[in-house]
């Protein structure tokens, strides 16, 4: 039942369930000891609110946001604490007295200053706003001040809001103990205060503090790219759920050959980026993109099909290339759109098939097989199980944007493949990770992501108390509670080298200090792999988990399993990386034969049923892996869909973009030749032109003359759109 009202509610925790029902009852409850009226059952409900209040502000709950969206926000909530406050002051026969006419003017002078507050916080936060964000970009042609003080913009209105406590405080006091003097002191007090806070903010207004211009910053960006000459591009944009996506090709493009540059769209995805060597640019504005120089990039790399991506594709002197988010056989990889880009990526012949089946109209020669580089930290399997009992991890994807049942196996099979994983006559521990966007469409799948979740706690809290495991944990003990501390240290040592400037700088202040530092890479790398070690470390080899967020990696969550139970998803092939034994489930129940003549990658899995009763195949596969009939199979698909072993991914990926580079520079030559010898063309006379004769010589000119110069508009901006790079073959 709690549980249900967790959900109806939107919250996350027992703790804010009770916080919000009581904030809820509290402010009746402050209405009615007004009207009764009752000064310290007032200032009980009262305190009730604020603390109440504070908490779900500080968890970020759900339904604060819901009440600022129903015209009860937290400024609302505020002024009709201080409403109630004078009507109590009248109920209590006080209406004619100084206390009173105090109080009033207090909240009212205190109310109008929230208008200036809010003001200065604004223009401060525009005139700290440059037009980019940039991670290891040198900037110092501009001069960007340091931020103010983050005591005094973060969350800057909840603060200014509090500050009404002393008058609050004071008058109650007042009004029980007829000692006016207190309600007095706490009105001056709280004006004060919001007077202070007002003045304090007012320096920040000042040139000296504020962020440089839009053009000197641009240019100064300019003045970069000219210096450092990038030559490949990854550029990324995407929802808020997404930076997944380009995370997975960090480590690829610092491997890259060539002058590496990441270029983004969402200001809010640059802090959800991992932390990488490689120049990072964010360019929320399409025509500030459209203007960089970029006259140096040959080879443009897209993870994601998405609408901003014609912003980049409209630039003919570099190449552009789809390279994906993953491999698999949904239908996102095999996408129409793909038809813009000058060549598709794919990890093995699986992909280049793919396409063809699919008659979508991309060209067989235009598709490349690079491997995927990103799966070499990926442990081979050694035919043994890791631990004493065999982990096994269900990592299903997501519900997608229709219903489809074949989406995910979560809404028709998620609770049935736990459960019987957890019930398996021989012990398994399980491991469970859901996929990042699970929930975010659907409620159902949120729910069922739930409930599994408490399926996986429940029964790390059976297998606690079991007899079996005690002894193990009494083991354990030491070594567990050495490596929580580790994880602490680890964790500390990350944050302190996560913020390379001082403490508290914004968005702006980052991109002047945040600059490639080898030795802090360096750092930061070995911690991370030290944290990893320290993870798995914390907790038994024996102890279901729920694993969700960015760290432990999902690669990570290959190396601790043994088996893998999932969808058709990138995942799948991904794992098959490994070697080791794994299950897809058929949620759209075409049956295991037409399953697999749909789905390559699910030609060496065990095929599940909705109801998982095919589980214990995948088990004796693990237990007993001499007599595992899909070994082989599983040998021959992964050359298949991977890729050969030799030479390694990161060596066919730079032969292709060197491969493209190359191609890229031809183009622009042949073009800048042709610009050079061809005579500017006579106008057209009208017989000639009603004939169509001469268009397209004008147009090879004006299409030269765009590729020389950038900045020149198209003459035809609607059809460089549509066609897109394809065109320029």
């Amino acid at each position: 039942m709690i549980s249900t009202a967790i959900r109806l509610a939107r919250v996350g925790s027992r703790s804010e369930l009770a916080a919000a029902v009581l904030m809820m009852l509290g402010y009746p409850c402050v209405m009615i000891a007004a009207l009764l009226p009752d000064i310290w059952f007032f200032a009980a409900a009262t305190a009730v609110t604020y603390v109440t209040d504070w908490y779900l502000h500080q968890r970020g709950s759900y339904l604060i946001n819901r009440l600022g969206k129903v015209r009860a926000g937290l400024s609302i909530r505020f002024l009709l604490r201080q409403l109630m406050i004078i009507l109590l002051l009248a109920r209590l026969d006080l209406a004619e007295e100084p206390l009173f006419y105090a109080a009033v003017a207090c909240f009212l002078v205190f109310y109008g200053l929230q208008a200036p507050h809010g003001a200065l916080t604004t223009l401060i936060r525009l005139r700290r706003s440059l037009p980019i964000v940039t991670r290891n970009v040198d900037l110092h042609a501009v001069r960007i001040p340091d931020a103010p003080p983050r005591a005094l913009l973060h969350r800057s209105s909840e603060k200014m809001l509090h500050l009404d406590l002393p008058a609050v405080a004071g008058v109650l006091i007042a009004a029980g103990t007829g000692e006016d003097l207190v309600g007095y002191i706490g009105a001056g007090v709280t004006v004060l205060l919001a007077v202070a806070f007002n003045a304090l903010l007012m320096p920040y207004l000042r040139r000296s503090r504020r962020a440089p211009s839009a053009p000197a910053v641009l240019k100064a960006l300019d003045t970069w790219l000219g210096e450092y000459q990038p030559t490949v591009v990854l550029y990324f944009s995407g929802s808020n759920e997404s930076a997944y996506q380009c995370n997975m090709w960090l480590d690829t493009m610092a491997a890259v050959e060539g002058r590496p540059l990441i270029v983004m769209r969402e200001r809010n995805l640059v802090s959800q980026l991992a932390d990488t060597s490689v120049p990072v640019v964010c360019v929320p504005a399409g025509t500030h993109l459209m203007n960089l120089n970029l006259s140096t990039v040959r080879v443009c790399l897209y993870p994601a099909n998405v609408g901003k991506n014609i912003h980049m594709l409209r630039v003919p002197t570099m190449k552009h290339v789809f390279i994906g988010h993953g491999d698999s056989d949904k239908l996102a990889s095999v996408n129409p759109y793909s038809k813009v880009y000058d060549e598709v990526w794919t990890a093995g012949r699986a992909g280049r098939d793919r396409y063809a089946l699919a008659d979508v109209g991309i060209r067989d020669e235009d598709i490349v097989e690079v491997g995927r580089p990103q799966l070499a930290p990926i442990e081979s399997w050694t035919g043994t199980t890791k631990n004493p009992i065999p982990t096994v991890l269900y990592a299903p994807t997501w519900e997608g944007w229709d219903d489809n049942p074949g989406n995910t196996s979560l809404l028709l099979a998620g609770e049935n493949i736990v459960r019987r994983l957890l019930e398996a006559d021989s012990p398994v521990r399980v491991i469970y990770k859901p996929h990042p966007f699970t929930g975010i469409r659907s409620a159902k799948a949120k729910a069922v992501n739930a409930r599994i979740k408490a399926l996986v706690a429940k029964a790390a809290q059976d297998r606690a108390t079991d007899p079996r495991w005690v002894k193990e944990a009494s083991a354990a003990a030491a070594g567990q509670r050495a490596a929580t501390a580790e994880l602490a240290r680890i964790e500390a040592r990350l944050a302190e080298l996560a913020q390379p400037g001082r403490a508290g700088g914004d968005e702006s202040e980052e991109s002047r200090v945040a600059l490639a530092d080898p030795a802090r890479q360096t750092e930061i790398a070995t911690l991370r792999a030290e944290w990893n070690d320290a993870y798995w470390q914390s907790f038994g080899w024996w102890e279901h988990r729920t694993v969700t967020g960015s760290q432990p990696k999902l690669y990570d969550c290959f190396n601790q399993s043994d088996a893998m139970v999932s969808d058709i998803s990138s995942v799948v092939s991904d794992f098959i990386a490994s070697g080791k034994p794994y299950a897809v489930t058929d949620s759209a129940e075409f049956g295991a034969e037409e399953f697999k003549r749909q789905n390559t990658a699910v030609r060496a899995a065990v095929i599940l049923s909705n109801d998982a009763a095919e589980i214990d195949d995948l088990l004796r596969a693990v237990a007993d892996p001499a007599g595992d009939p899909l070994a082989e199979a599983r040998h021959e698909l992964k050359t298949y869909l991977l890729g050969p072993d030799e030479p390694t991914s990161m060596e066919q990926f730079n032969a292709a973009v060197l491969a493209l580079a190359a191609k890229a520079e031809a183009r622009n030559a042949g073009v800048a030749q042709r610009v050079g010898g061809q005579q500017p063309a006579p106008l057209p006379d009208p017989e000639a032109a009603s004939s169509g004769v001469g268009d397209g010589a004008a147009e090879v000119v004006a299409e030269a003359e765009a590729a020389v110069d950038p900045d020149m508009p198209s003459p035809d901006a609607d059809a460089e759109i549509n066609a897109g790079p394809s065109a320029l073959r």
